[in-house]
Protein backbone atom coordinates (compact mmCIF):
# COMPACT_ATOMS: atom_id res chain seq x y z
CA UNK A 1 0.00 0.00 0.00
CA UNK A 2 1.29 3.69 -0.96
CA UNK A 3 2.00 6.23 1.94
CA UNK A 4 -1.17 8.26 0.56
CA UNK A 5 -3.59 5.82 0.27
CA UNK A 6 -5.77 5.70 3.55
CA UNK A 7 -4.57 9.31 3.87
CA UNK A 8 -6.88 10.67 7.69
CA UNK A 9 -8.11 14.02 8.21
CA UNK A 10 -5.71 14.49 10.70
CA UNK A 11 -2.53 14.53 8.34
CA UNK A 12 -2.05 18.46 8.78
CA UNK A 13 0.39 18.54 11.67
CA UNK A 14 3.11 21.58 11.04
CA UNK A 15 6.18 19.00 10.60
CA UNK A 16 5.39 15.84 9.29
CA UNK A 17 3.06 14.65 6.64
CA UNK A 18 0.58 11.73 8.18
CA UNK A 19 -1.68 8.70 7.29
CA UNK A 20 -3.62 6.25 8.54
CA UNK A 21 -3.15 2.72 7.25
CA UNK A 22 -5.67 0.20 7.42
CA UNK A 23 -7.03 1.53 10.30
CA UNK A 24 -3.77 -0.04 12.11
CA UNK A 25 -0.80 1.87 11.64
CA UNK A 26 0.56 5.77 11.32
CA UNK A 27 2.77 6.59 8.99
CA UNK A 28 4.58 9.89 8.66
CA UNK A 29 6.37 11.57 6.18
CA UNK A 30 9.39 14.86 6.62
CA UNK A 31 7.58 18.15 5.41
CA UNK A 32 10.41 19.36 5.63
CA UNK A 33 14.30 18.29 5.46
CA UNK A 34 15.20 19.36 8.86
CA UNK A 35 12.40 17.20 9.98
CA UNK A 36 14.34 14.36 9.01
CA UNK A 37 16.50 14.06 11.84
CA UNK A 38 13.87 14.88 14.17
CA UNK A 39 11.84 11.34 13.28
CA UNK A 40 15.15 9.54 13.23
CA UNK A 41 15.48 10.56 16.29
CA UNK A 42 12.12 9.14 17.82
CA UNK A 43 13.20 5.72 16.25
CA UNK A 44 16.04 5.57 18.56
CA UNK A 45 14.47 7.17 21.65
CA UNK A 46 11.18 5.81 22.02
CA UNK A 47 11.46 1.77 22.03
CA UNK A 48 13.82 2.50 25.12
CA UNK A 49 11.59 5.31 26.70
CA UNK A 50 7.92 4.01 25.85
CA UNK A 51 8.25 0.67 28.25
CA UNK A 52 8.93 2.88 31.37
CA UNK A 53 5.94 5.11 30.48
CA UNK A 54 2.85 4.13 32.37
CA UNK A 55 0.71 4.97 29.45
CA UNK A 56 0.69 3.61 25.75
CA UNK A 57 2.86 6.07 23.35
CA UNK A 58 3.87 5.37 20.01
CA UNK A 59 7.13 3.49 19.04
CA UNK A 60 8.06 4.17 15.61
CA UNK A 61 10.62 2.81 13.28
CA UNK A 62 12.30 3.41 9.72
CA UNK A 63 9.55 1.70 6.70
CA UNK A 64 10.82 3.57 3.84
CA UNK A 65 14.67 5.41 3.48
CA UNK A 66 13.64 7.33 0.28
CA UNK A 67 11.72 8.91 0.62
CA UNK A 68 12.02 8.75 4.45
CA UNK A 69 9.01 7.15 6.25
CA UNK A 70 8.34 5.82 9.86
CA UNK A 71 5.44 4.13 11.13
CA UNK A 72 4.06 3.08 14.55
CA UNK A 73 0.80 1.22 15.73
CA UNK A 74 -2.42 3.70 15.78
CA UNK A 75 -2.65 4.74 19.32
CA UNK A 76 -6.23 4.30 20.56
CA UNK A 77 -8.78 7.25 21.47
CA UNK A 78 -9.93 10.79 20.74
CA UNK A 79 -8.32 14.16 22.33
CA UNK A 80 -9.10 15.05 25.49
CA UNK A 81 -11.79 17.02 25.91
CA UNK A 82 -12.55 19.60 29.04
CA UNK A 83 -15.02 16.76 30.45
CA UNK A 84 -12.57 14.92 31.18
CA UNK A 85 -11.33 16.00 34.39
CA UNK A 86 -11.16 13.18 36.09
CA UNK A 87 -8.10 12.25 34.21
CA UNK A 88 -5.83 15.13 35.90
CA UNK A 89 -4.12 12.51 37.98
CA UNK A 90 -3.07 10.50 35.11
CA UNK A 91 -1.58 13.23 33.41
CA UNK A 92 0.40 14.02 36.54
CA UNK A 93 1.39 10.51 36.83
CA UNK A 94 2.07 10.06 33.65
CA UNK A 95 4.26 13.62 33.19
CA UNK A 96 6.09 13.09 36.60
CA UNK A 97 7.24 9.44 35.54
CA UNK A 98 8.55 10.98 31.98
CA UNK A 99 10.11 14.06 34.02
CA UNK A 100 12.17 11.72 36.39
CA UNK A 101 13.50 9.36 33.55
CA UNK A 102 17.73 9.63 33.43
CA UNK A 103 18.50 12.15 30.79
CA UNK A 104 22.01 10.36 30.54
CA UNK A 105 20.34 7.37 29.30
CA UNK A 106 18.05 9.15 27.23
CA UNK A 107 20.42 10.88 25.63
CA UNK A 108 22.68 7.29 25.14
CA UNK A 109 19.42 6.72 23.17
CA UNK A 110 19.39 9.08 21.03
CA UNK A 111 17.99 12.31 22.71
CA UNK A 112 19.82 15.33 21.83
CA UNK A 113 22.34 16.88 24.62
CA UNK A 114 21.91 19.84 26.79
CA UNK A 115 24.24 21.96 24.26
CA UNK A 116 21.56 21.61 21.42
CA UNK A 117 18.81 22.35 23.26
CA UNK A 118 20.31 25.48 24.16
CA UNK A 119 21.68 26.35 20.36
CA UNK A 120 17.89 25.69 19.30
CA UNK A 121 16.29 28.00 22.33
CA UNK A 122 18.38 30.80 21.35
CA UNK A 123 18.20 30.30 17.80
CA UNK A 124 14.49 30.39 18.39
CA UNK A 125 14.47 33.91 21.28
CA UNK A 126 16.37 35.33 18.27
CA UNK A 127 13.75 35.08 15.66
CA UNK A 128 11.02 35.91 18.22
CA UNK A 129 12.86 39.07 19.20
CA UNK A 130 13.38 39.64 15.04
CA UNK A 131 9.92 38.74 13.68
CA UNK A 132 6.87 38.77 16.74
CA UNK A 133 8.08 41.15 18.41
CA UNK A 134 7.69 44.11 15.84
CA UNK A 135 4.12 42.94 15.62
CA UNK A 136 3.13 43.77 19.00
CA UNK A 137 2.09 46.86 19.87
CA UNK A 138 4.82 49.15 21.63
CA UNK A 139 2.90 49.21 24.90
CA UNK A 140 3.50 45.76 25.39
CA UNK A 141 6.65 45.48 24.07
CA UNK A 142 8.36 45.56 27.23
CA UNK A 143 6.50 42.47 28.61
CA UNK A 144 7.13 40.28 25.33
CA UNK A 145 10.88 41.29 26.11
CA UNK A 146 11.10 40.37 29.69
CA UNK A 147 9.29 36.65 29.00
CA UNK A 148 11.86 36.10 26.17
CA UNK A 149 14.72 37.24 28.87
CA UNK A 150 12.96 34.40 30.86
CA UNK A 151 12.93 31.89 29.00
CA UNK A 152 16.59 31.99 27.92
CA UNK A 153 17.48 31.27 31.55
CA UNK A 154 15.22 28.53 32.74
CA UNK A 155 16.55 25.03 33.28
CA UNK A 156 17.67 22.41 30.17
CA UNK A 157 17.95 19.11 32.89
CA UNK A 158 14.61 17.25 32.00
CA UNK A 159 13.08 14.97 29.38
CA UNK A 160 10.18 16.54 28.18
CA UNK A 161 7.46 16.43 25.12
CA UNK A 162 7.78 19.67 24.29
CA UNK A 163 4.17 19.78 23.05
CA UNK A 164 2.08 18.41 25.64
CA UNK A 165 -1.34 19.64 24.89
CA UNK A 166 -5.06 17.98 24.56
CA UNK A 167 -4.18 17.34 21.00
CA UNK A 168 -1.32 14.95 22.36
CA UNK A 169 -3.70 13.72 25.12
CA UNK A 170 -5.94 10.94 23.79
CA UNK A 171 -8.80 9.36 25.92
CA UNK A 172 -11.15 6.85 25.48
CA UNK A 173 -14.37 5.25 27.25
CA UNK A 174 -13.65 8.08 29.74
CA UNK A 175 -10.05 6.93 30.34
CA UNK A 176 -6.48 8.26 28.88
CA UNK A 177 -5.09 5.82 26.69
CA UNK A 178 -1.96 7.17 25.53
CA UNK A 179 0.62 10.23 24.76
CA UNK A 180 1.10 11.09 21.41
CA UNK A 181 3.76 13.06 18.86
CA UNK A 182 6.87 12.80 20.37
CA UNK A 183 8.38 14.88 17.94
CA UNK A 184 9.67 17.40 19.77
CA UNK A 185 10.72 15.44 22.93
CA UNK A 186 13.84 17.45 23.70
CA UNK A 187 16.16 17.99 27.01
CA UNK A 188 14.35 20.64 28.55
CA UNK A 189 12.29 22.48 31.50
CA UNK A 190 10.22 19.93 32.85
CA UNK A 191 7.63 23.30 33.46
CA UNK A 192 7.01 23.77 29.30
CA UNK A 193 5.01 20.12 29.65
CA UNK A 194 3.09 21.78 32.67
CA UNK A 195 1.75 24.82 30.88
CA UNK A 196 -1.20 23.54 29.14
CA UNK A 197 -2.42 21.06 32.15
CA UNK A 198 -1.83 24.34 34.23
CA UNK A 199 -2.94 27.07 32.46
CA UNK A 200 -5.15 25.88 29.63
CA UNK A 201 -6.86 22.67 30.97
CA UNK A 202 -9.93 23.34 33.08
CA UNK A 203 -9.13 24.27 36.91
CA UNK A 204 -10.48 20.31 38.35
CA UNK A 205 -7.37 19.41 35.81
CA UNK A 206 -5.09 21.63 36.81
CA UNK A 207 -5.54 20.82 40.46
CA UNK A 208 -5.34 17.45 40.15
CA UNK A 209 -2.02 17.25 38.29
CA UNK A 210 -0.02 19.43 40.78
CA UNK A 211 -1.41 17.09 43.28
CA UNK A 212 -0.33 14.04 41.54
CA UNK A 213 2.87 15.88 40.18
CA UNK A 214 3.96 17.69 43.53
CA UNK A 215 4.01 21.14 41.32
CA UNK A 216 5.92 23.55 42.98
CA UNK A 217 5.73 27.43 43.09
CA UNK A 218 8.58 27.94 41.00
CA UNK A 219 7.69 25.29 38.71
CA UNK A 220 4.03 26.88 38.29
CA UNK A 221 5.70 30.56 37.64
CA UNK A 222 7.63 28.96 34.55
CA UNK A 223 5.05 26.98 33.21
CA UNK A 224 2.76 29.96 33.09
CA UNK A 225 5.82 31.76 31.49
CA UNK A 226 5.76 28.95 29.24
CA UNK A 227 2.00 28.95 28.72
CA UNK A 228 2.33 32.82 27.26
CA UNK A 229 5.05 32.14 25.07
CA UNK A 230 2.93 29.37 23.09
CA UNK A 231 0.94 32.07 20.20
CA UNK A 232 4.64 33.42 19.54
CA UNK A 233 4.98 30.11 17.77
CA UNK A 234 1.38 30.25 15.67
CA UNK A 235 2.71 33.83 14.72
CA UNK A 236 5.71 32.24 13.46
CA UNK A 237 4.36 29.45 11.83
CA UNK A 238 1.64 31.79 9.73
CA UNK A 239 4.72 33.27 8.76
CA UNK A 240 6.17 30.39 7.34
CA UNK A 241 3.04 29.34 5.35
CA UNK A 242 2.23 32.50 4.23
CA UNK A 243 -0.95 32.70 6.02
CA UNK A 244 -2.10 36.18 7.45
CA UNK A 245 -5.28 34.73 9.57
CA UNK A 246 -2.46 32.44 11.04
CA UNK A 247 -0.41 35.22 12.17
CA UNK A 248 -3.37 37.35 13.04
CA UNK A 249 -4.63 34.98 15.44
CA UNK A 250 -1.56 34.38 16.74
CA UNK A 251 -0.27 37.96 17.82
CA UNK A 252 -4.32 37.64 19.42
CA UNK A 253 -3.27 34.96 21.62
CA UNK A 254 0.23 36.74 22.42
CA UNK A 255 -1.74 40.18 23.60
CA UNK A 256 -4.35 37.94 25.22
CA UNK A 257 -1.37 36.10 27.63
CA UNK A 258 1.15 38.94 27.95
CA UNK A 259 -0.36 40.39 31.14
CA UNK A 260 -2.18 37.31 32.59
CA UNK A 261 -1.88 37.37 36.36
CA UNK A 262 -0.44 34.13 38.20
CA UNK A 263 -2.11 31.97 40.43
Amino acid sequence: MGFTDGWDSFADGWDSFVAVVDGRWVDRRPRRPEVAGQLRRETQLMPWLAPLLPLQVPVPWIREETPLVVRHVLVPGRAIAASDVVNGRVIGRFLHALHHLSPIEACRHGLASAGETRRRRAATISRLRGEVMPLIPVPQRNSGALLLDAVQEFPIDTIVHGDFGPDHVLVGDGQVTGVIDFGDVHLGDAANDLAWPLFGAPPAIADAVVAAYGVTADLGDRALVWHQLGPWHEVTHGLDIGDPDTVQRGVKGVLARLNRPKG
